[in-house]
């Protein structure tokens, strides 16, 4: 196992490099000039070309790309061009928002989909058909349209919620609650419909499965065999879809912030990408990377302790 996650982990090392090395030749051969960006087109040629100079662009391309590697290993990503706010700084405080929204949504998709999917496979009939229709549901309402939805719903109509902003939980837990909630359910919905569709089909291939037979012949409790060895099996596959479904949520994340007005890293990413803002954008590519790399470790390992047969793969 410890050989499985070392060669994981070097794997995922080599991939935020090679992400790292080809969003930042990509940037600065699609940025064109970027004093004229950054100054707008009144500013006069000298201007630009002192901008140009004061940021280094005046240098190659690959010393820039060597002095940007050089500072990033040691974490200095440098300032953002338009705020002359630490790029680290500015990432991490947003960070925190965005993964508390990604992360609840993550939980709420793994339990009611494991729920969901079982209840489905076990019951069959009308249970079944009620998590389709959920199912189908799900994949067919946009994110956007659910967020539009609850706003208006459950902060405008009924105020239980707050519409828009986001209070640190240090500052007030229930205002914290107030916040997220919203936020929370527009993104788990898509990713309950996946996952519970997998969770439910490959908790039926398991109980078909000859060894399924076999523990109950032996007078193993339904609830033992269930738990224990089926729910084990079937649990690969919805961890598969449940790290797809990070990915995914990080990018639905960036339009629910916007509807509910989050200071996440939805505001930054819009707003550093259309100004042309490269060094906050190489910040905000290393550390969703990360991230991702990092959820791609985590089910790597616990599919590795599911399945053995995975460490060898």
């Amino acid at each position: 196992m410890l050989r499985f996650t070392v060669r994981r982990l070097v794997h995922g090392v080599l991939q935020l490099f090679v992400i790292a090395t080809a969003a930042f030749l990509l940037l600065y051969a699609a940025a064109g000039n970027i004093g004229r960006t950054l100054l707008g087109p009144d500013a006069t040629a000298a201007t630009v070309a002192a901008k140009n100079a004061q940021l280094g662009l005046n240098a190659p391309l690959l010393s820039r790309y060597l002095t940007w590697l050089g500072n990033a290993v040691t974490g200095n990503f440098g300032a953002s061009w338009l705020t002359s706010q630490p790029v680290a700084t500015a990432v991490m405080t947003r960070l925190e928002v965005t993964l508390t929204l990604v992360l609840g949504a993550i939980v709420v998709s793994a339990v009611l989909s494991a729920v969901l999917g079982v209840w489905a496979a076990l019951r069959g009939g009308w249970v079944d058909r009620l998590v389709q229709v959920i199912s189908v549901l799900g994949f067919a309402v946009p994110g956007f349209l659910l967020a539009v939805f609850l706003v208006r719903a459950f902060a405008l109509g009924t105020h239980w919620f707050k519409p828009t902003g986001y209070v640190p939980p240090g500052i007030s837990f229930s205002g914290w609650i107030q916040t997220v909630t919203l936020p929370v359910i527009a993104l788990s919905l898509g990713t309950i419909a996946g996952v519970a569709q997998q969770v439910r089909s490959s908790v039926l291939d398991a109980l078909r499965q000859d060894w399924v037979r076999t523990l109950r012949s032996r007078g193993l409790p339904e609830h033992r065999v269930l738990f224990k060895h089926v729910l084990r099996n079937a649990g690969g596959p919805a961890l598969s879809i449940l790290a797809l479904s990070f990915v995914g949520l990080l990018g639905g994340a960036v339009i629910v912030e916007e509807v509910f007005g989050i200071p996440g890293l939805g505001q930054v990413s819009v707003s550093s990408t259309t100004q042309s803002d490269i060094p906050m954008v190489m910040g905000l590519v290393v550390a969703v990377g990360t991230i991702v790399i990092t959820v791609n470790l985590v089910i790597d390992i616990a599919q590795g302790f599911l399945n053995p047969k995975a460490r060898l793969s």
